[in-house]
């Protein structure tokens, strides 16, 4: 029987909320507040940064900013080289990442019983907290000198070879775009694989019952059933993986080679935005030690851009999917 009296049901809606209990109105303001201190907390924190870059900006102007030249001597502090390294060596990371990480979180919710998928779960999510430093100090210490007769064994094979030839050419140390990018991709296997997997599961079981009534096999249930339902969840996990392999500095600084260039060449050694700050910031001042902070702010946007793209990509694949 209700208990809500014509004189509530013909309140308006604003009078009922102005009734609901004090805890309930204290936990919506702490939730708005805590809400609003993270925006504030990235709003001054890109302020201050952006004050501290102000010399770099006036001194480089647009063209210096994204021109090559990064001599600290000389007086020329060109960001492209940097921002061609983050993004070269990110982009390796999810192609090499991506199809492990999907391929084992359908492993892990469609292929294996639930029995032997909880090891497997336990061991990815041990590898995704793994301190970088220490895929870093591995990287340096046992893969780059492992992956020196590799790397000169490709590029004697494809010397010469038009396209390959320039890609993956004869090299000069382990240390290479390529030897970031693949710690990168071990690094961010773990969260794509667990944010992949976390998705498939939401697939209804009704879908999968239907695919089989049907007569679909294991594989066109996936691709029939699974991949549409997840596939914006998916994508978003690729980004927010992306966004972590731009963000990452000490891993990187150790095998990427340290080397401000532009070159097609994957074997050759190279540097990004993150590992240039952390390795140099230490004795820089003045219009060197602001524009470190000023690639810190260039990556900062470029994080928070994918991070946006991201969530979009996730939320116009909820309101496809509610659609559906």
């Amino acid at each position: 029987m209700s208990t809500v009296t014509s004189a509530e049901r013909a309140a308006p809606a604003g009078a009922l909320s102005e009734r609901r209990p004090l805890g309930d109105r204290v936990f919506q303001i702490l939730a708005l507040a805590a809400g609003l201190l993270v925006l504030v907390i990235l709003v001054l924190i890109a302020e201050s940064t952006s004050q501290q870059a102000t010399s770099w900006f006036s001194s480089e102007g647009f063209s210096g900013i994204f021109s090559v030249a990064w001599n600290p001597a000389a007086g020329k502090f060109g960001a492209m080289a940097f921002v061609y390294g983050t993004v070269i060596s990110s982009a390796i990371a999810v192609v090499l990442a991506v199809p492990v990480s999907v391929a084992i979180a359908l492993l892990l919710t469609e292929v294996v019983s639930r029995r032997w998928a909880r090891p497997i779960v336990y061991v990815i999510d041990l590898l995704a907290v793994v301190p970088s430093v220490v895929w870093g100090l591995w990287g340096i210490l046992v893969f780059v000198p492992w992956l020196n007769g590799i790397y000169s064994s490709i590029g004697s094979g494809v010397k010469g070879t038009p396209v390959v030839g320039n890609l993956f050419g004869p090299q000069t140390s382990g240390a290479s775009f390529f030897t970031a990018g693949i710690v990168l991709a071990f690094m961010i296997t773990p969260i794509v694989t667990s944010l992949s997997r976390e998705v498939i599961a939401t697939v209804p079981a009704i879908d999968r019952e239907g695919a089989y009534a049907l007569g679909a096999t294991r594989l066109e249930m996936i691709r029939g059933a699974v991949w549409p339902h997840s596939q914006g969840g998916i994508v978003g996990a690729v980004l927010l993986g992306l966004g972590r392999a731009m963000g990452e500095t000490i891993a990187v600084a150790l095998v990427i080679g340290s080397s401000a260039q532009i070159t097609s060449h994957l074997l050759a050694p190279g540097d990004s935005m993150a590992a240039v700050i952390a390795s140099e910031f230490g004795e820089a001042s003045g219009v060197f030690r602001a524009g470190l902070i000023g690639l810190g702010v260039l990556l900062f946007v470029l994080t928070i851009f994918i991070n946006i793209l991201a969530r979009s990509v996730v939320a116009r694949s909820t309101r496809r999917a509610r659609g559906a």
